[in-house]
């Protein structure tokens, strides 16, 4: 049965979006809806523009009998910097400071249109990078790997804090803890990587940076690469970090002594980390 266009736009929009970074044949398309290819083909030149008009997606299309279409769920830089300000306004609130200058986030964290952004966001620094898994260490990063692999339609891995039988045998590391300079362990199922996977490692909070050092050991020890690193929040730390590069969506300073607890909020070093080095190539 022939569909209407305007049928057929909204049914194309919500299928791409449904399904990122797949490539999807003009055939399947017109099968679907009982049209031509030049008919589909003009309905995702008019998807193009309206994504890339709005700032919220990249729409390609390959040509051939194996292309297809393609589209990329992203955020633009004036789209980007939008979010960061609701993020760090969400944020910037005295009542969020914990004891040891950690931010309690979990309200935001636990929040699917805060999430949604928040995957979005980070997905948009790595669409163009080779991305084959998202890593995480539980708990509360969870949800954020989860968004983010969602966007990139790539798996997400969840490193352990101590074992589970469920996980089969364990690859683990000793590491530091940045802000307690305590000796930790963390675990990976043997079944959750493989070698030579490229990997982008992403949290909810950094301070001292000895948990995503030690996502970076276990990531050596699998004979994987490390892609990038992306933080929903970087704190204050006096001392000297643990890793190097880690990008940050908001930066949090801290104080809270006898007489003052403070928080102040501003955007971290996305922007720059994805915009700045886009406008110098």
């Amino acid at each position: 049965m022939k569909v209407r266009r305007s049928n057929r736009l909204v049914d194309m929009t919500r299928y791409l979006m449904e399904h990122p970074r797949t490539l999807v044949s003009l055939k399947f398309f017109g099968e679907r809806y009982g049209s031509a290819k030049s008919s589909i083909s003009e309905d995702l030149s008019i998807i193009r523009r309206t994504l890339h008009t709005w700032g919220v997606g990249r729409l390609e299309t390959l040509p051939g009998a194996s292309g297809g279409a393609r589209l990329t769920l992203l955020y633009s830089e004036e789209n980007a910097a939008r979010v960061i300000d609701d993020l760090v306004k969400a944020v910037d609130d005295d009542s969020r400071l914990l004891p040891g200058g950690y931010v309690y986030l979990s309200d935001l964290l636990g929040r699917p249109d805060v999430l949604r952004e928040v995957g979005r966001l980070i997905a948009t620094q790595y669409v163009d990078d080779d991305v084959d898994v998202v890593m995480t260490v539980e708990t509360k990063g969870i949800p954020i790997a989860q968004s983010v692999a969602m966007y990139l339609n790539k798996p997400f891995v969840i490193v352990r804090n101590s074992s589970h039988i469920t996980e089969g045998s364990t690859v683990s590391v000793n590491y530091v803890s940045g802000s307690s300079q305590r000796i930790k362990k963390m675990e990976l199922s043997r079944r959750t990587l493989k070698e030579g996977a490229n990997v982008i490692v992403v949290d909810d909070f950094m301070k001292g940076g000895g948990t995503l050092n030690g996502m970076k050991s276990l990531i050596e020890e699998f004979g994987a690469h490390l892609v990038g690193m992306t933080v929903f929040a970087e704190g204050q730390f006096s001392g000297q970090r643990l890793v190097d590069g880690c990008t940050s969506l908001i930066k949090v300073q801290a104080v809270d002594d006898t007489t003052n607890k403070k928080i102040t909020a501003q955007p971290g070093s996305y922007m720059e980390a994805v915009f700045g080095n886009k406008k110098e190539k």
